[in-house]
């Protein structure tokens, strides 16, 4: 039996000029959010999660990703990364059992061919709360160019009884990346430390 779903959320949002400079083209990132039931929500403490993950988390991965194909194409997506809201009365365990198991996650690395895993936030808020989604690079995390995070927000989710599950995605980087990248620093680092090495 899969989760019960309350209501579906897309924002989207397209950047053209950042720094007051005009990018070479626009990105766009898009969010896509369901508010859920929490499955464990008057239960007490419940020692195992797993039953409820099984039944519910691989087709809400697999509905959230066809949302998310049908307002970007797959292989346009560069960056991606999920979020899950708890309420009030959960907690923030539930919200880490929906996003944190391969059940969920695999359908969308598999959709857009990725190697990276997905950056992600899980905490918990009440309606209106930030839905903040972290993405990096789907085939290397060590592009820092990639690091976006979509923020997004619903008015009346979660509730205290509900969980909001997203899933976020960006058809390119920053505008106008200048930071490098982790495989420079690490080149640098080491060409100063053997030049130091040599002053020794």
């Amino acid at each position: 039996m899969g989760f019960e779903i309350r209501k579906i959320a897309t924002y989207r949002e397209t950047t053209y000029i950042e720094g007051g400079k005009r990018g070479e083209r626009p990105v766009t990132m898009l969010g896509v959010a369901a508010v859920i039931a929490n499955p464990w929500h008057g239960r007490g403490f419940i020692e195992d999660l797993a039953p409820e993950i099984r039944s519910g988390c691989s087709a809400l991965g697999e509905r959230l990703v066809e949302l998310v194909l049908k307002e970007i194409d797959g292989d346009a997506i560069e960056a991606y990364g999920k979020a899950a809201v708890v309420g009030t009365d959960g907690e923030i365990e539930h919200a880490s059992a929906i996003i944190h198991t391969l059940r969920f996650g695999n359908h969308y690395r598999d959709a857009v061919g990725a190697k990276s895993y997905l950056s992600f936030t899980n905490k918990r808020g009440g309606p209106g709360s930030s839905i903040q989604i972290p993405m990096m690079h789907k085939h290397d995390e060590g592009f820092r160019s990639h690091y976006v995070t979509l923020e997004m927000r619903i008015e009346d989710a979660p509730r205290h009884d509900e969980i909001v599950v997203a899933l976020g995605a960006a058809d390119g980087g920053r505008l106008h990346p200048r930071i490098g990248n982790r495989y420079q620093d690490l080149q640098e680092l080491a060409a100063e430390a053997e030049q130091a090495g040599v002053n020794d």
